[in-house]
């Protein structure tokens, strides 16, 4: 049976949700969110059924891209040849159930298609529940599963969508392990499958008809290879009339353009290469059969460099999709003055064309800074290309910069390969990490930037880039520099225009605005219902958070955020809320040695502070840089320990 969202439009991706019963039922409201973004017909299918109802739809052209869970997930990808997008069972969703279920019982079983979940019993410590595990590959096994589990007395079952069926069946507690966030995140990678798989099929088409659209050059010959017909196109190529071609065997005009081995065995040969009248073309050779028996064969010729333009204009298109930044200076959180000052610095930089150099602690946000000062440029419609330096071995970091030719190493791509310079052309390339970029790198970045050019892996051309620069590092790279780590003649071309971004334990006051948010777009995405504003159900913890040293900075407000999300998403009401219980979930918020007030700690920043003095000949600016934090910082340590907010009380 199947459950269409909308009527049928020709424009909107075809999603294909096959699944049992409970999560059919579950996910519904979910699918009918999507109703004028997306046609989805909702399949009620289990194993092999799924699959053959699967492969009728795809059959009949009827689909673009499926979505499933589990078991039908599985075997739909290894069945069928079309995308398949698979509602993942997260962290999130198994604990939300656990949850669920502690409500009810003490004592859990968990019964998951494939595998169990080893961090399980890690959590059934924190719930103080007891939590047996099982993991079924077929319909019969799961029904053993769920019969062990059932014998052993256990009244609350958490599953794919067929446990908890079994156990409603038998009278028990069944919990859906899936949550709606997850069905969400499935159809949304089913419809970006889809959009994908349109494209390519667009692609071809596209290729296909600025192909037939062109001048090609065609001739036919017989069984004897004498010249039968051709287009005055390759007569014209050919520098001959056609009556002097005629009936002319092909090898004696033109030996290059032959077709004897196409006769002899008739096997096509596409997409070859040929250099004929000073123009390069792509040779198609193909059999001509009449009731199976070869009696001639066609050569068609397309121009090279046409169709070259074509597939480059279809690159560049795609790449352009791709490659976008998202954020904005106003989507920024912070009313720090550090923050400000970095946030007016960087729209300044935003009107230039110059390289900007963006130094800070990982995890204080250099990308989104990087992305605002695009979307505030004059190239914000053109691409915005970020690559880490760091999480790529040398050799094919080169690759990735650069390009490559076709036959430049073992394992190339037919046609070769553009490189991120020429995907960011018009546009901004973002290098984050320059600090780990190996030194022969770093020379060839140099004469980048110098010449305004590339060179592709294994060519001997160069081909001309219009690209701002923006570079990002953690690193010290004055200090590399001394050590021969990093090219000084790299760094002065980088550091035309100097960002820092303060680390989050010098914007203490910014600390309470960014929970708030991040806290509140987890329970949001989480669906949970608790009363009350966030700012009020987490201020108990505010005084202690704030004095947490944050060695992660934003990047680890954001997961702690997470963490306090869903230690939040179990309560119904603020007044139930065990404040106490979260350094259980946190423990590093709790932790004496992981505080910035204590005073040994604050007496080593003023020792620090003073030896980067003494070492920079009393230059603050020099001796800021050295230790990685602004000035403001600096005059903080060197005036003595740092003073924070009083941790949360026993009463709170």
């Amino acid at each position: 049976m199947s459950y269409p969202n909308s009527t049928p439009r020709a424009d909107l991706p075809r999603l294909c949700f096959v699944s049992y019963r409970k999560i059919r039922e579950f996910a519904m409201p979910v699918v009918a969110e999507y109703t004028g973004r997306a046609q989805i017909e909702v399949v009620d299918g289990t194993f092999g059924g799924a699959l053959a109802i699967a492969q009728d739809r795809l059959d009949r052209g009827l689909v673009d891209a499926f979505v499933s869970a589990g078991s039908n997930a599985s075997i739909l990808r290894a069945g069928l040849q079309a995308p398949v997008a698979t509602i993942q069972l997260g962290g999130f969703d198994i604990l939300q159930a656990l949850i669920q279920a502690r409500r009810i019982a003490d004592r859990v079983g968990v019964v998951m298609y494939g595998r169990t979940i080893p961090e399980l019993d890690a959590v059934k410590d924190l719930l103080n529940i007891e939590i047996v595990q099982q993991a079924y590959q077929t319909p019969d096994d799961a029904r053993q599963r769920f019969e062990q589990l059932r014998r052993e007395n256990f009244q609350v079952i958490v599953g794919s969508s067929l446990v908890v069926e079994l156990a409603e069946q038998a009278g028990l507690h069944g919990l859906l392990a899936y949550s709606l966030t997850s069905v969400r995140k499935g159809i949304d990678d089913a419809i970006e499958l889809a959009r994908v798989a349109r494209l390519e099929a667009g692609r071809y088409e596209q290729l296909n008809g600025v192909l037939h659209s062109l001048q090609d050059a065609v001739l036919a010959v017989d069984r004897e290879h004498r010249i039968i017909a051709l287009n005055p196109p390759m007569q014209r190529l050919l520098e001959l009339d056609t009556d002097a071609l005629k009936e002319k065997p092909l090898d004696q005009l033109r030996p290059e353009l032959t077709l004897r081995a196409t006769l002899d065995t008739g096997q096509q040969e596409s997409a070859g290469l040929q250099r004929l009248g000073g123009r390069d073309w792509v040779v198609n050779r193909t059999a001509i059969r009449e009731r199976g028996v070869i009696v001639g064969a066609a050569l068609t010729l397309y121009d090279a460099g046409r169709i070259h333009e074509a597939d480059t204009s279809l690159r560049v298109q795609q790449r352009r999709r791709q490659n976008t930044a998202k954020y904005q200076f106003d989507e920024l959180i912070g009313q720090s003055p550090d923050f400000l000052r970095a946030v007016q610095a960087a729209r300044r930089y935003a009107q230039t064309d110059l390289t900007v150099l963006i130094a800070g602690e990982s995890g204080v946000g250099k990308e989104l800074f990087a992305q605002a000062i695009h979307n505030e440029s004059r190239r914000a419609d053109r691409p915005f290309v970020a690559v880490n330096c760091a999480s790529f071995p040398e050799s094919l970091l080169e690759s990735e910069l650069f390009g490559y030719e076709e036959g430049a190493f073992t394992g190339s791509r037919r046609g070769g390969k553009h490189g991120l310079f020429e995907a960011a052309h018009t546009g901004t390339l973002f290098l984050d990490e320059i600090g780990d970029m190996p030194l022969p790198l770093q020379s060839r970045l140099l004469r980048v930037l110098q010449e305004r050019e590339i060179t592709r892996v294994g060519a001997t051309s160069a081909i001309p880039v219009d690209v701002r620069i923006i570079a990002a590092t953690h690193q010290p790279l004055h200090d590399m520099i001394g050590q021969r780590r990093f090219r000084q003649d790299l760094y002065y071309r980088i550091n035309t225009l100097r960002l820092a971004l303060p680390a989050l334990r010098d914007r203490v006051e910014d600390i309470g605005p960014l929970l708030q948010a991040l806290v509140s777009r987890c329970l949001e995405r989480l669906g949970a219902n608790i009363d009350g504003h966030t700012a009020d159900l987490i201020a108990p913890w505010l005084p202690q958070i704030k004095r947490y040293r944050w060695p992660g900075n934003v990047r680890e407000l954001e997961n702690i955020s997470e963490r306090i999300a869903v230690f939040l998403s179990q309560y119904a009401h603020p007044d139930e809320i065990d404040y106490h219980a979260l350094r259980h979930d946190c423990p590093e918020l709790f932790s004496d040695a992981s505080m910035v007030d204590a005073d040994t700690d604050g007496a080593s920043l003023h020792t620090r502070a003073m030896q980067a003095l003494e070492a920079c000949g009393g230059n603050r600016q020099q001796a800021a840089r050295r230790l990685g934090v602004s000035r403001s910082t600096l005059w903080r340590w060197m005036n003595g320990p740092l003073n924070a907010p009083a941790s949360v009380s026993p009463s709170t």
